[in-house]
């Protein structure tokens, strides 16, 4: 099957997030939203029909976790990376975010330490700091077009942490972590007795020729000493679904952690859950082969149109995810006047890249899951901003 990524899916109304908050988060409608990490291509048909089907029986009763939810979710993670898992080690949750939240509250006490390394996904500080913990922040750099961790640093700052978030592949700078790289923090992070929380949301939508490779398989080390949660939302498009779900090796941190998920009755799940992700990763394979080459393609015409027409925005590539970090530190502009050139100089609502920590400070996140027509008209209203802005400075 062909699917159409060049169809412009009008969401407006739908109380989509990305769109339908934009009066009154920025103050005005006519906005290009490139922010909210969802595409706007059609949810596969595959997942949507399944969905369709289960409502045909018109009783929405309490419903258990089907046998075809743990085996797509172990055929899936044996065939993209090649880890062996059994249905026990699987626990559901309600999105990662919530499951952060889970594992924080299950394994450490207020006043913690919780590592996490900025310019990163911003809900990992903040649900540390909402469960009163300590956020110990250990920073990227950025060298040569990516960013990489800082190991002497890292040595350093992991001491005295209970857990280290960390976000694999990353976003919002789209690098995929070298095996090597996670073998050296599984090192640290054990000596340490420091347990690595791996969010992999977005290993699915790593694009060739880059490898994912899922923390938990790169050594012994790891593990023994991670929690690894994984979703089919992004790279299928389901994140109003709210399924995710962790994989736990080690039996002593998967007792204690089921243990609170048990109490708290927070693994039941909804039968929407279970459906789409059975179905995602029973008949996903192709399309997410097509989305990916379409994401490609949006990120090659970003990198190229920044190069030819507005020089001075540097484009991150990202290795994984359609999510773009736009180094824009070369405008010369404060945060809120750079802000200000997209919202009411380009009409683009994208993210402010300082969520991410002050290391994002200069930057901005696109969203590249779009039609391309979509992409060019917003690229083209940044260059037409910038024009305009250099103009006023002369």
């Amino acid at each position: 099957m062909i699917y159409n990524f060049d169809e412009v899916v009008d969401r407006r109304n739908t109380d989509a997030l990305k769109y339908d908050a934009l009066q009154p988060r920025w103050g005005r409608k006519d906005l290009i939203p490139l922010w909210v990490a969802d595409m706007d291509f059609r949810t596969p048909s595959f997942i949507i029909e399944a969905l369709k089907k289960r409502l045909e029986n018109e009783v929405l009763g309490y419903t258990m976790k089907p046998e075809a939810w743990y085996s797509a979710i172990i055929n899936w993670v044996d065939k993209r990376f090649n880890w062996k898992i059994s249905a026990e080690m699987l626990t559901f949750t309600p999105g990662i975010v919530p499951g952060l939240a889970m594992v924080i509250q299950s394994l450490t006490e207020e006043g913690d330490k919780v590592m996490v390394q900025p310019p990163v996904y911003h809900p990992f500080f903040l649900v540390t700091q909402h469960n009163n913990r300590k956020v110990v922040y250990n920073p990227l750099i950025l060298e040569n077009g990516q960013f990489r961790m800082d190991m002497e640093r890292f040595k350093e700052d992991i001491k005295g942490c209970k857990l280290f978030i960390l976000c694999n592949p990353h976003n919002p700078g789209g690098r995929v972590w070298a095996k090597e790289e996670l073998q050296e923090v599984a090192r640290i992070c054990y000596e340490n007795q420091t347990i690595v929380i791996s969010d992999e949301i977005h290993a699915d939508l790593t694009l060739p020729p880059h490898v994912h490779h899922s923390f938990a398989t790169v050594s012994e080390e790891a593990r023994l000493n991670s929690i690894v949660f994984m979703s089919p939302s992004k790279a299928f498009n389901m994140p109003g679904l709210s399924s995710s779900y962790c994989i736990i090796e080690n039996d002593s941190i998967r007792r204690i952690f089921s243990a609170y998920v048990n109490g708290s009755e927070l693994g039941e799940g909804h039968l929407f859950s279970f459906i789409s992700v059975a179905a995602a990763y029973s008949n996903g394979t192709e399309w997410l082969e097509q989305v990916t080459a379409y994401i490609q393609g949006n990120i090659d015409f970003t990198d190229t149109y920044m190069k030819e027409h507005i020089p001075a925005i540097k484009v991150i590539r990202p290795q994984a995810s359609y999510l773009i970090f736009l180094d824009c530190r070369d405008l010369g502009l404060s945060q809120e006047k750079l802000v200000n050139l997209f919202v009411d100089g380009a009409h683009l609502a994208l993210n402010d890249g300082a969520i991410f920590g002050k290391e994002g400070i200069g930057f901005m996140r696109l969203n590249a899951a779009c039609p391309q027509i979509v992409l060019k008209q917003a690229l083209g209203q940044l260059q037409s901003a910038c024009q305009k802005d250099q103009d006023i400075k002369r």
